[in-house]
Parts: C-alpha cells; structure tokens; sequence
C-alpha cells in the first residue's frame, strides 16, 4: 500500500512538471537538436542566371560563389566608368593652366614696375591710360589665377564624383554574384542555368551545420539567470556510439514560465565540428558547474 501511495505521489509530481521527479537538477533529459541558421539565398540583380556553380548535397564555406547573373552590361558599364575615372585624374593633375596664370601675374606686375619707375625717372614718361591698362592687366592675371585654382578645384571634384561612380557599378557587378553568407551545406537549388531571376527571389538554399541548437525544457525552480553562459554536455546516441559527448554552452533561458508545466525553453549551442549531429536529433544535457551555482533562498 505504501509503494503505491509513493508511486502515485510520483505520477503527480510527473504531471505537474512535466519532469520525473527523481530528475537530477543538473540533467535536463530531452533536448531536440535544431539549425541555428539557414537561408534562401537571393538574386539581388534581374537578369539570366548564367551558372549555378554548386550541387545540392555540396558543402560551401563563407563568400564562396554559388551562382552567376549575366553580368555583361554591368561589366561594360564598369569598364566605361574606370576611363571616365582617368580622363577626370588627368584634368585634377593638369596644372599647366594654373602655373601659366602665376607666371602672367609675375610678367604683368613686372611691366607695370617698369612703368612706374620711368615716371619717378622721367616724369609723363608713360601716359596714364597706359597706366591704366598696366594695371588692368595685372589685375586681369590675378584673376586668371583665381580661375585655374577653381577649375583645378571643380576637376578634383569631378574625380571624386567619378570614383564614386565606378565603386557603385563596381558593386551593381557584385550583386549579379550570389555568395554563400556562412559556411554550410547546400540542400536545395531553387532555380537553375538559363532562368531568368528577379530581386528578391530565392535561388540556393543553406543549412548551417556545424553548429547547432539543442532545445528543452528546465523547471523554473532551476531556472536561474546566471545559467545563461555555463558550460553543458551534450550526451547523443549516434548510429556507432551511443551516448557520445559534445561540448557545449547555454545561451538563452527563456525569461517566462510555461504555467501549464512550470517549465522554462533552454536553449544551448554545440560546435558540430566532426558533422555527427544532425538536426531533429534527441540529446540529454547536464550541466557540468550545477552544484557550484547559488542555492536559491528558502521561501518565508
């Protein structure tokens, strides 16, 4: 009779949890193994899809090349942009006008010290309206100077405005190419050779795996904040070697209790370095540190 009241007050325990209650503290029993990331890798460009360079099944690591846009227009744009870019190089770098304008100034300023020398010496020696003109012709180089340092000015500009043309076209080139945002694995090729692709549109599909998420369940009366960071074992029956151990760390405690099951979602990643685990998965955790943790005060 009291075996079975101690087996009852169990399955009562069990049902209101959703744990054993013989649960160590430190093991959560079910966690599922999930993708932290995966993606459908869009065109960014319209245009003819000019090759898919990678097969479903085919592992692919960051940046590398997974499909071609027909990019011939970009590249003729590009190659128009990148001259425009030196004639404009050669006009800032040109200062022929300018050292011109300089030299003018210093005839000009000669001449007229010259005149007005020959006046001191020999007074109306130079008349006035040669004077005058004198005059108005340094001002005139002056001024010529002032005009070659703002055509040097607008021609510096323009070269900048230039490079700045060929870094957008260069980048319209680099939008026809779709690159593998992470390492992984491809698991599907939504749209092939010779078909034609719009902004947006997924083309390649990727699976990141060598890193994982085991998800479960913790009670709440475990649950604490300073659980996010500690370091856990991951034990996973593969076909081979059951039970093998993986590494791993907590990185999210869901700050909300199930109030159904008193529960609280744990998440933690797994370096999937050997490629054994596999999503959909079932692992057990423990947590390696779970004695050390502070006990939690005793309520009133």
């Amino acid at each position: 009779m009291m075996r079975l009241w101690m087996f009852a007050g169990a399955l009562l325990l069990l049902s209101s949890t959703g744990m054993p209650a013989w649960l160590p503290a430190a093991e959560v029993p079910s966690m599922l193994i999930r993708l932290v990331q995966q993606v459908d890798v869009p065109a960014r460009e319209a245009g003819l899809l000019a090759a898919v360079r990678v097969t479903e099944g085919q592992m692919v690591q960051e940046g590398e090349l997974l499909a071609q846009i027909d990019d011939t227009e970009a590249r003729l744009a590009e190659e128009q942009a990148v001259l425009d870019v030196q004639i404009a190089r050669a006009n800032a770098t040109n200062d022929v006008n300018l050292r011109f304008a300089r030299k003018s100034v210093d005839v000009a300023k000669a001449e007229l010290q010259r005149a007005e020398q020959s006046n001191q010496s020999f007074a109306k020696s130079v008349s006035d309206s040669e004077m005058d003109r004198l005059r108005l012709v340094v001002e005139r180089s002056v001024l010529a100077v002032e005009q070659s340092q703002h055509e040097q000015t607008i021609a510096a500009l323009t070269l900048q405005a230039k490079e700045s043309l060929v870094r957008s076209v260069q980048e319209t080139v680099q939008r026809h190419k779709l690159l593998a945002p992470f390492s992984g694995i491809v698991v599907q090729i939504k749209r092939n050779h010779g078909e034609w692709v719009t902004p947006g549109e997924a083309v390649v599909r990727i699976l990141r795996i060598d890193r994982l998420r085991a998800e479960g369940y913790l009670p709440a009366q475990y649950a604490r904040p300073d659980l996010q960071g500690k370091a856990v074992r991951l034990s996973v029956d593969l076909p081979d070697a059951p039970g093998t151990v993986f590494p791993g760390k907590i990185v999210f405690l869901d700050p909300e209790i199930d109030p159904v099951n008193a529960q609280v979602r744990i998440w933690a990643e797994v370096e999937n370095a050997g490629l054994q685990l596999r999503p959909g998965m079932r692992a057990s955790m423990k947590l390696d540190d779970f004695s050390r943790l502070p006990a939690r005060p005793a309520k009133p």
